[in-house]
């Protein structure tokens, strides 16, 4: 199959390495590419682990244990170097490590859960749901970036599924949106952040697994 030519850009957009036309191009492009928005959830994942276990992660990896000869040599390698090897390559492995470990855990009907993975720009915090839920929420809602700040709430599954706007930091879900979700499938909602002159000051996405 061939690959898609925006995978090459997932990290540079993940670590804000590209020009706003470049960013609005992407955002554009990966939420209708089931390739890239695998992605990108699954590097955003990782991003999160190391974020939160990232000390405990690489404490073993600077210092191998005689447990870790049985690791096939060229992983070692690469694992042991002081030079640290690129994310990419460290995305892979912890790729696998998760797999393994926690196969695809798939609920009876769509979950809302938080976690740290941040697009770009400013977090959002997100306030409402906070915790696995088995239900979909009436109500999505954040902390207020400020006075006359406008918010752009999306709701995708590889294809936009809905869009509205607020001036409130929170927003009700139409039921006739709460219809389409079907259970067992998987959707991302997004919220932006715009300064009264329009401009983008803060991104935030999430998983509906």
């Amino acid at each position: 199959m061939k690959r898609c030519k925006y995978n090459e850009m997932i990290e540079d957009y993940l670590f804000n390495r590209m020009s706003e036309d470049k960013k609005i191009e992407f955002e554009e492009h990966y939420f209708n590419c089931p390739e890239c928005f695998k992605q990108i959830e699954e590097k955003n994942m990782l991003i999160s682990v190391i974020k939160k276990r990232g000390k405990e992660i690489f404490k073993e990896i600077e210092a191998p244990s005689k447990e870790k000869k049985s690791i096939p040599g060229f992983i070692l390698s690469l694992l042991s170097t002081r030079q640290w090897v690129p994310i990419t390559l460290s995305a892979v492995l912890i790729t696998v490590i998760i797999i393994g470990i926690f196969p695809s855990l798939k609920s009876k009907a769509p979950r809302f859960f938080i976690n740290d993975d941040l697009v770009r720009g400013e977090s959002i915090t997100l306030i409402s749901p906070v915790f696995d839920i088995e239900n979909v929420p009436n109500e999505f809602r954040w902390k207020s970036e400020g006075e006359g700040v406008e918010y752009q709430i999306s709701i995708y599954n590889h294809k936009l599924i809905w869009r509205a706007t607020t001036k409130d930091n929170f927003i009700v879900l139409p039921e006739d949106v709460k219809t389409r979700l079907v259970s067992g499938k998987q959707y991302s909602w997004q919220i932006k952040a715009f300064s009264p002159e329009g401009i983008l000051i803060a991104v935030s996405s999430r998983v509906l697994n």
